[in-house]
């Protein structure tokens, strides 16, 4: 006879127990690394989607899981935005 399956603790989140990936994740990621590596528009997006996304997961930490994910693509999309305003006042500095 095989074991009972393990008990489980009670359902939390707001997708009937499991934690999903917030749907914006990968996006704020993706921005993030863009702002970085082109152009500093998509980082300004990355950090108002993030921030954005970062409400939503604190309001509800059990629903998603991607926390993570979001927050490095909140904080690439700052550092892109600082690296590309300081590509402009080099640009402006020297000429």
């Amino acid at each position: 006879m095989p074991p009972p399956p393990p008990e489980t603790g009670p359902s939390y989140g707001g997708y009937g127990g499991v934690a999903q990936p917030h749907p914006r994740g990968t996006l704020v990621l993706v921005l993030g690394i863009l702002g970085i590596l082109c152009c500093g528009v998509a980082g300004i997006v990355a950090i108002v989607m993030g921030k954005q996304a970062l409400d939503e997961i604190d309001a509800n930490p059990s629903a998603y899981n991607n926390r993570g994910m979001v927050q490095a693509g909140f904080v690439l999309g700052i550092i892109g935005v600082v690296l590309w305003a300081i590509g402009i006042v080099v640009r402006i500095a020297a000429g």
